[in-house]
């Protein structure tokens, strides 16, 4: 029989589901923050949810479950279920239906001593009926109101309460559509949750779908930058001895379309600077007060875009900017390769020296995130410079170790200046 437990904080099994999903390798002798019984009891959670596409491989040190998704061959983010999944108790199910039955069904906008009339008028029916005091009614009322679900209006000093107006208007391919590629997708889940809907629209050939296990903290980070307030946040590998949760203001984020990465751009005012901070490294965020400065904040953010290849916004010197150039050499087969140039360049510039050779430039604050892209060109590159010495000399002799290894010792002096 399934394990079909559900939870009350999410973040109880959101760090379980990251290793098995993205690592998949740790044994359950190798989870030493938790006790056995409580790896046990969330990898039957995990499996209760998404069991069919759960695997493990045995190894010298254990047996190692993982999950295997093919993201290609899923049309939904199977990672969505576990949002889908949390606790309630009898008392909480019971108040939330007859509250919404009640505010359905009145023909008018009820105040709260009229709804409290009617919950226990609809209750004294059963046996051993449950009883609800004003203040558990008022505040779940209240907590509706901040969802959306109903709507109250002042008339006197009295508040009257009736069920919001809302309509699901949204064509059933766009909500398909923003489940699967925008930030906290899971919402347009839930909306389609409330359709009958069965037909799939889209596939994705490459589809980043851990991204969701983050959505709570990312949903907090945009209700701060909309309310133009700084944050409190924790990160997930702070130490028990580390300070409390530093304050920061969120400005931006930003998905990289490579591997599907979070990041929130946030000004640290402790370091008196705009950094960046990956959304599955941050454990928890809570909305502190309003920032007077978020718009110039904001502005200088936008400021320093052009010059961004990533996220970064420093790099190894003390020098504002970092200086890179290359000049690659092109065949007359290969078309191509000027095109995907002018289409890769972000922030740099190209410049066709002639018909087979190209040279591309750009001032960034962190030449080091190139490198992995120019490295893509490395058959090709004819010349090269950093303007920070360091980092070139250690390309370069990330190239020479790359001719030792395959016996091409002097080939370095003959392929790039």
């Amino acid at each position: 029989m399934a394990y079909t437990e559900l939870i009350k904080n999410f973040n109880r099994v959101r760090a379980y589901m990251r290793d098995f999903y993205v690592y998949g390798f740790k044994s359950r002798e190798e989870y030493t923050q938790k006790s056995a019984r409580s790896y046990d009891d969330e990898r039957r959670r995990v499996e209760s949810w998404l069991g069919e596409y759960m695997q493990f491989r045995q190894t010298a040190e254990g047996k190692n479950v993982f999950l295997s998704i093919d993201s290609r061959a899923v049309f939904h983010n199977p990672l969505f279920s576990a949002w889908k999944a949390k606790s309630f108790t009898d008392g909480e199910i019971t108040l939330h239906f007859v509250l919404l039955d009640i505010l359905q069904s009145a023909k008018a906008p009820l105040s709260l001593n009229e709804i409290m009339e009617q919950i226990d008028q609809t209750l004294s029916g059963f046996s051993l009926p449950r009883t609800f005091d004003v203040s558990t009614v008022r505040k779940k009322l209240k907590e509706y109101m901040q969802e959306g679900m109903i709507v109250g209006e002042k008339r006197g000093k009295t508040l009257y309460y009736q069920p919001s107006a809302f309509q699901q208007e949204a064509a059933e391919e766009l909500l398909h559509f923003f489940c699967e590629v925008a930030p906290c997708g899971v919402i347009g889940s839930f909306l389609l949750d409330r359709s009958n809907c069965t037909k799939q629209y889209f596939s994705f050939k490459h589809h980043y779908i851990t991204g969701t296990m983050d959505s709570e903290v990312l949903c907090v980070l945009f209700q701060a930058m909309r309310q133009k307030n700084s944050v409190s946040m924790k990160m997930a590998q702070q130490k028990k001895n580390a300070p409390e949760p530093f304050q920061i203001v969120p400005l931006k984020i930003m998905l990289s379309v490579q591997n599907g990465r979070q990041y929130v751009m946030a000004y640290n005012a402790k370091y008196k600077r705009i950094t960046s901070y990956r959304l599955d490294h941050i454990e928890s965020v809570q909305i502190d007060e309003p920032c007077p400065h978020f718009d110039a904040l904001q502005a200088k953010l936008q400021c320093m875009l052009p010059h961004m290849w990533g996220v970064s916004t420093q790099g190894r010197s003390d020098s504002r900017m970092e200086h890179v150039e290359f000049v690659i050499r092109y065949g007359k087969e290969e078309g191509h390769i000027p095109k995907r140039l002018e289409r890769e360049k972000r922030c740099g510039t190209v410049t066709h020296l002639d018909r087979y050779t190209s040279k591309f430039e750009a001032d960034v604050y962190d030449a080091s995130e190139m490198i992995p892209w120019i490295r893509t060109f490395l058959c090709r590159i004819t010349e090269i410079h950093f303007s920070e010495p360091q980092l070139e000399e250690q390309f370069r002799e990330d190239i020479r170790q790359m001719y030792r290894l395959y016996g091409l010792e002097d080939g370095e002096k003959d392929d790039i200046s």
